[in-house]
């Protein structure tokens, strides 16, 4: 929440109107409990009442073998090109701040214009 708050702030807003996540399947957060525990996290901040949007992300490998890149499923870490067992994760284990949609205030009206 921190990091929200510190955006918001450096953009001059009253409030955060959205809060975007994206969140993958390995990243250890429960969808469930995130939204449970986000009223309490937000209370009394900027993102207080804000509309909380989670972003399912894919879980996506390296192949050491033959190098390539494919999307598997979180409990099925192999290649999907060579069937290798060898690969390092690229995503899917990740809780990102994707985006914020702020409110900031009308800027005054300039005097004199009629």
């Amino acid at each position: 929440m921190s990091q929200v708050e510190k955006i918001a702030h450096d953009n001059c807003a009253e409030r955060v109107a959205s809060i975007t996540l994206g969140m993958g399947p390995l990243s250890g957060v429960e969808e469930r409990l995130l939204r449970h525990a986000y009223p309490v996290a937000s209370a009394g901040t900027l993102a207080e009442g804000a509309e909380l949007i989670i972003r399912s992300t894919q879980v996506c490998v390296r192949c050491s073998s033959c190098g390539k890149e494919s999307t598997v499923k979180p409990n099925h870490l192999v290649c999907g090109h060579c069937n290798d067992w060898q690969t390092e994760l690229i995503s899917g284990d990740e809780l990102l701040l994707m985006q914020l949609e702020l409110d900031k205030p009308e800027p005054p009206m300039a005097d004199g214009l009629h």
